[in-house]
């Protein structure tokens, strides 16, 4: 699978250890900046497309259609299953989980989303790692909006940033409909777990 090529670093966001939630081949000593093209939802294809600064294809996300329980992969470019994130039913905060591959068994959790409060103005989603059982502290928080395609990822209650979105314009999003956005993610953090972060307010 091709990476991301070198990009600049930011200062002050970067994280000094890699951070591996996903696997290890996601963390990279520089910022990552992967683009994000929303697809016509079909039962066969993705509905999210994310390509590196030179187009390639780096994940897709494909999305269950006609399901109780909504659930969404996160697929490689070879189409290898990493991640499935499933929405809880009967649940009060918004609560998603995620599993490795194509799993959703307790033991192949790998973190859980939840909604900081019932009632929001704008997205805040508290992230807990799967050894985070107390789920007292968050490990991440997510800030912002799907919507508006606009959010920022911090660690934990800290200020550090460690990645964020943006709406990108361009010829074609214009011409055909289609959202096209930016996600930029600082060094030594997981670029695959950052995007199954964001991933969770899609649905909303």
């Amino acid at each position: 699978m091709a990476l991301p090529q070198p990009q600049p670093q930011p200062s002050g966001s970067a994280a000094t250890v890699p951070i591996a939630i996903v696997s290890p081949q996601f963390c990279v000593p520089y910022t990552v900046d992967l683009s994000i093209v929303e697809k016509v939802m079909s039962i066969s294809d993705g509905s999210f497309v994310v390509t590196d600064i030179n187009g390639t294809v780096i994940f897709k996300v494909k999305g269950a259609l006609l399901t109780l329980r909504d659930r969404r992969v996160l697929i490689d470019a070879a189409g290898n299953p990493l991640v499935t994130l499933r929405r809880k039913i009967m649940t009060m905060h918004d609560r998603w989980e995620a599993f490795r591959g194509e799993s959703t068994e307790h033991n192949d959790l790998i973190f859980t989303l939840k909604r900081s409060s019932l009632i929001q103005l704008k997205a805040k989603l508290d992230v807990f790692l799967s050894n985070n059982t107390k789920e007292d502290v968050c490990d991440f928080r997510v800030k912002g909006s799907w919507h508006e395609r606009s959010c920022i990822v911090y660690a934990g209650e800290t200020n550090n940033i460690v990645a964020q979105m943006h709406k990108k314009h361009t010829v074609q999003s214009v011409l055909i409909g289609k959202d096209n956005f930016t996600v930029t993610v600082y060094p030594n953090m997981d670029y695959a777990f950052i995007l199954d972060e964001i991933n969770d307010d899609a649905n909303d």
